[in-house]
């Protein structure tokens, strides 16, 4: 088997799924609300070092993402919160600490907290201990809002081949690393099955605006071409569209009305859910239940 996690069925044999709150495409909100360290390389750049040499502090790539944690955030705050709209932030639980006033905004506007590790810093690069770091990012944030953590997005989508049994000992119950499909599918671990739940590498400003530094505008245009198709495919099965953010790529002045023309394009579509991970692991596990499907379970 190629994936030794998820065995391979093709989208279009999937068991026909019903509709959610009688909606048959789930849009998933999630920004990615990180904590860049100073004294550390960082993960990405806009900027790149005289003649090719990393400096550290790398100050204008640190003010980058800074930038988006100071004037970013709240402007995508303010949008989702004045369109009603609920949303989740994949969240370095260092956050909690470095940006005190961010995380308390996000646990005010009610968004579900979706563990994405200390820091940002890749799971398998974190030098051992990853059970450890794991336990810990779950506690902070547990103990920050009060609510149990269900979800996971590691840092760069970056496993190592133990993530899943340790996810699954910290009672994580669906993962957005694994995108595979355009609805959940179950992965199987040593200790029972886990939920990988659609995330998106294509709608995903990190990789449109980051790494391809496509021109303002693509993120629409991927969305507007994305929904057409999945409005032609939702009589058949209902579709997940998780749309990747990030407040210093997403947050700018120049991209704002984008994100807002994004949610309007949306919104117009009247088979469109909003909603959050949890909700729709929980849709997925009543309508899918594991036995039938995980490979692995104990």
């Amino acid at each position: 088997m190629s994936n030794p996690r998820i065995p391979y069925r093709m989208s279009s044999e999937r068991a026909k799924l019903p509709a959610m709150d009688g909606r048959r495409i789930l849009v998933n909100l999630v920004v990615n609300v990180e904590n860049w360290q100073f004294d550390q390389p960082m993960p990405r750049t806009i900027i790149t070092p005289p003649h090719g040499r990393e400096t550290v502090p790398d100050v204008p790539n640190f003010s980058w993402a800074d930038y988006g944690m100071r004037a970013g955030l709240p402007r995508i705050l303010k949008l989702f919160a004045d369109r009603g709209l609920p949303a989740s932030t994949s969240i370095n639980a260092g956050v909690i600490a470095a940006y005190p006033q961010a995380a308390e905004a996000m646990r005010k506007a009610g968004w579900e907290f979706i563990g994405h590790g200390l820091h940002q810093r890749a799971l398998n690069h974190s030098g051992g201990g990853e059970a450890e770091l794991v336990a810990e990012t779950i506690r902070l944030i547990e103990d920050f809002t009060g609510t149990k953590v269900r979800g996971w997005l590691s840092p760069g989508l970056r496993e190592s081949l133990e993530t899943p049994e340790i996810l699954k000992a910290n009672g994580v119950d669906h993962v957005f690393d694994w995108v595979v499909d355009d609805l959940p599918s179950w992965i199987g671990t040593d200790d029972g099955p886990l939920m990988a739940m659609p995330y998106n590498l294509e709608i995903n400003d990190s990789i449109v605006y980051a790494i391809e530094k496509h021109a303002t505008g693509e993120m629409l245009n991927r969305l507007s071409r994305t929904l057409e198709l999945f409005r032609s495919e939702a009589d058949e099965n209902p579709r997940v569209l998780a749309i990747g953010l990030h407040p210093h790529l997403q947050g700018v002045p120049h991209r704002l009305q984008e994100l807002a023309d994004m949610i309007d394009l949306l919104s117009g579509c009247d088979d469109v859910l909003f909603t959050t991970g949890s909700a729709i692991a929980d849709w997925y596990a009543a309508a899918e239940p594991s036995q039938a499907h995980a490979a692995g379970q104990s």
